[in-house]
């Protein structure tokens, strides 16, 4: 394994040489909004070819997806309008594939592109435009060029009357153009262009913190007093890890006030984060620091401590990780206990949430069937992506966040054990940043450092924890075994609790949530006795021992049965009326929660302070 990571290191420096030599196009981009109502985004892209280069062709991509959000977008159908010109004569083009749009040169060194896309989706993947706002990324708005993306690009966005441009990487408010290194930091960079947004910054050490808010409803004086609290975000995770490197870094919140929209997305020097309510509403506004605390984290793990896979990027595909229960899942452990250690909840609190992600996951069918490397490589499939088939992927999957969570939570308790509190897994991901990307030397164009594999995290946790962790990663990352618990939380004198559920028993019944008519069954949990019994997702409830049932009351009259009781169940199936026979089991979930073991030592009381203090 050893001699194939440094194989696939020295190729990726073959592949950074090779990139180096090719000649340079000068590429920029223009961006205008003349008909906001519209949600038609106008985009002018302007290549300059070298002498040297003698191709046919320029190929200009959309990409497939972007990062941040692994499922598969498909952005080139948003594309309207294409058109090629060279010195206002028009170039003969073609669509050569679903993303791509190839321009015939016909010995032109000048290449001007223009096109259209659709936008009027609020999220950290899609791009809106309407009369009030424009917002966008970047990848689902801006092509490529082929070949090139490692070259420098420029940018001029071109707002209608009044409006004003907010971005990570703005310097003034009247600021219309940008340079970027490469293709791949332009589109990192969530962009808000509009007449109201407002911005509040702050400073912590030499360090600039811009909060811009577009809020689409009443804020109720709440502004001044968030700002001071992602402040406190702000210092909580700067005392773990440090001095950060940028220079300054934009957080975008939007209050969209449309009871739909939810999103964060982590960027190099900026997050955007989107909530459905108003700034006024408290569970917006906790929500909102909540989510602050997860995508500030990213700032370090993912953006620049990073796996192998993540950049520069192939837009043709999907990217394909094992280590997204690290990316992801450790930054979701970190989130909770940065927006602990700012404050915001107390260890009672904190202690229930980590017990509602454990439950969340060990009541889950796929927990004995997916791996958390395994969910990692799912992720196309299962981060927000979108289906026309029905799929198993509610019994078959689980989340990378929540499993990677546990496997964080189990780590950094295990290490504190195991070194009597002189080390936690803060050391393990300083110690990776620091290794990974500070000191390696850059493996491409896109950033510096190199990218991480999974087996350099092991090596790294190893050399922390004082142990080899290969038999754990075995049993726990690329196994199914559940997680120790009760070892790991000993060594701070706590224990998980497993108690009968207080939530209704359901016999594996679940409801299709998009059929609002009839109730019509989902998938069922595999194993139950639903399943056991005949019952079939697709098939409509229509009595429970005799008593007709619906949405209201079909938990309560299954629940005056108890367990072992065999009871009639009727059902429609593709018209037909069938009779079928329920035999009721144990419960199928159960509730955890984490307490405190009276009888814990000194030494594990101790370590349980520190844990909860953030030391």
């Amino acid at each position: 394994m050893r001699h194939a990571i440094r194989c696939l290191f020295v190729l990726s420096l073959a592949l950074f040489a090779r990139a180096q030599t090719l000649p340079s196009y000068l590429i920029s981009y223009r961006l205008a909004m003349s008909r906001p109502a519209s949600h038609l985004f106008e985009v002018t892209i302007d290549i300059s070819i070298p002498a040297v280069d003698t191709s046919a062709f320029v190929d200009l991509q959309m990409p497939r997806w972007q990062p941040g959000r692994y499922s598969v977008a498909d952005f080139a159908k948003n594309v309207q309008q294409f058109s090629a010109q060279s010195q206002n004569q028009p170039l003969e083009w073609d669509k050569v594939d679903d993303q791509t749009w190839r321009v015939q040169r016909r010995g032109q060194r000048i290449i001007t592109a223009t096109y259209k896309v659709f936008g009027d989706d609020l999220s950290g993947t899609y791009a809106q435009l309407d009369a009030g706002h424009g917002n966008y990324t970047g990848g689902e708005i801006f092509m490529y060029v082929a070949g090139h993306k490692q070259d420098s690009v420029e940018l001029h966005v071109e707002p209608p009357p009044n409006w004003r441009v907010s971005n990570g990487r703005t310097e003034r408010f009247d600021q219309h153009d940008w340079k970027y290194p490469n293709y791949e930091l332009m589109i990192d960079n969530p962009t808000e262009i509009g007449p109201d947004w407002t911005v509040d910054d702050f400073k912590l050490g030499e360090k600039t913190y811009h909060v811009v808010v577009h809020s689409r409803g009443d804020e109720g004086g709440r502004r001044p007093a968030f700002v001071r609290d992602i402040e406190k975000i702000v210092r909580a995770e700067t005392r773990m890890w440090g001095t950060p490197e940028f220079d300054s870094y934009t957080f975008l919140f939007h209050f969209a006030a449309d009871n739909r929209s939810g999103d964060g997305m982590e960027h190099l020097n900026s997050t955007q984060i989107i909530q459905s309510g108003i700034l006024a509403d408290r569970g917006s506004y906790y929500s909102a620091l909540r989510t602050a605390a997860h995508e500030f984290f990213h700032v370090w793990n993912v953006k620049r401590l990073r796996p192998v896979e993540f950049g520069p990027w192939d837009w043709t595909k999907p990217a394909a990780t094992r280590a997204l229960w690290i990316a992801e899942g450790f930054t979701q452990y970190y989130g909770v206990e940065m927006y602990h250690r700012a404050g915001f909840d107390d260890s009672s609190e904190f202690l229930r949430d980590l017990a509602d992600t454990i439950a969340t996951i060990e009541n889950s069918p796929a927990s004995k069937l997916m791996s958390a490397e395994a969910s990692s490589m799912a992720a196309p499939f299962i981060d927000r992506a979108s289906y026309h088939d029905r799929t198993n992927l509610e019994n078959s999957s689980l989340s990378y966040y929540l499993k990677g969570e546990l496997i964080a939570l189990n780590l950094d308790l295990l290490i504190r054990g195991w070194t009597t509190g002189q080390r936690s897994l803060d050391d393990v991901m300083r110690r990776a940043y620091d290794e990974l990307y500070l000191k390696s030397p850059n493996a491409s164009y896109y950033l510096k450092g190199r990218g991480y594999t999974v087996e350099d995290f092991k090596r790294i946790v190893s050399q922390v924890a004082g142990m080899d962790m290969t038999g754990w990663f075995e049993k726990y990352v690329r196994g199914v075994e559940t997680l120790p618990y009760d070892e790991s939380l000993a060594f701070l004198g706590l224990r998980l609790v497993k108690t009968a559920p207080s939530e209704p028993y359901t016999a594996g019944i679940r409801i299709d949530r998009e059929d609002r008519q009839a109730l019509r069954l989902g998938t069922l949990r595999p194993g139950s006795p639903a399943e056991n019994g005949g019952l079939q997702q697709g098939d409509i409830l229509v009595s429970i021992g005799g008593t007709t049932v619906s949405r209201d009351n079909w938990r309560n009259v299954l629940n005056r049965y108890k367990e072992g009781d065999r009871i009639p169940v009727t059902v429609r199936r593709f018209g037909q009326i069938l009779q079928l026979t329920l035999q009721l089991g144990p419960p199928e979930i159960y509730e955890y929660r984490i307490e405190e073991m009276p009888t814990a030592p000194p030494e594990a009381r101790k370590l349980r302070a520190q844990w909860l203090e953030g030391n």
